[in-house]
């Protein structure tokens, strides 16, 4: 397998420098119901404004009867590679809160729900790779979401497989070294 570990500027904690997004998963593997549970709790836990906890998940496994029809929801590329994972996942989340009102944090609630699911993927020796290339509106039909949940991403989870699985552009990005903007670039006030 390709080393994919972080270089960083200061020390952080494995699970996160050994984090990453593959494209080649290994098409036998089935989650086993422990590590499914597992990812979602971490995701159930993460932080939520006022504790609203919006986000909301769909789980369509390879062996559901919709894997093939979700699958056709993911844009380009996405395509040819995604449904060798073991579970397509589609975030979404409840716009409104109880009170009706609108709430703005639901999507950043749902992103922190889904980088806490990856990292507690990771630690269980899978890999999640998160997708915005998606027809929401056809994946909401075909799943019969309700009408006050918005989906806003899916992701894959499975265990990675031999990048020489796939081809072309596909396995240039797998085995690419990892990159990511220096602190400098990100941090505008009150740099390091």
């Amino acid at each position: 397998m390709t080393n994919k570990t972080a270089v960083t500027s200061a020390p952080i904690l494995s699970v996160l420098a050994e984090r990453w997004s593959p494209r080649a998963y290994d098409k036998s593997y089935q989650l086993t119901q422990n590590e499914l549970v597992s990812i979602l709790e971490a995701g159930r836990w993460a932080p939520s404004a006022n504790n609203a906890q919006p986000t909301r998940y769909f789980v369509v496994t390879r062996e559901d009867k919709n894997h093939a029809a979700i699958a056709g929801t993911l844009a380009g590329w996405n395509q040819a590679w995604a449904p060798d994972a073991s579970a397509i996942i589609l975030v979404g989340v409840e716009s409104t809160n109880a009170d009706g009102n609108v709430n703005p944090f639901a999507n950043y609630d749902a992103g922190q729900a889904v980088a806490h699911l990856s990292v507690q993927a990771h630690e269980l020796g899978l890999h999640v790779h998160q997708m915005a290339g998606l027809d929401i509106a056809k994946a909401a039909e075909i799943l019969e979401v309700p009408e006050n949940i918005h989906l806003i991403v899916s992701a894959v989870v499975g265990k990675i497989a031999p990048a020489d699985t796939l081809e072309g552009p596909l396995h240039e990005r797998e085995v690419a070294p990892r990159t990511r903007k220096s602190l400098d670039d990100i941090v505008l006030y009150g740099r390091p």
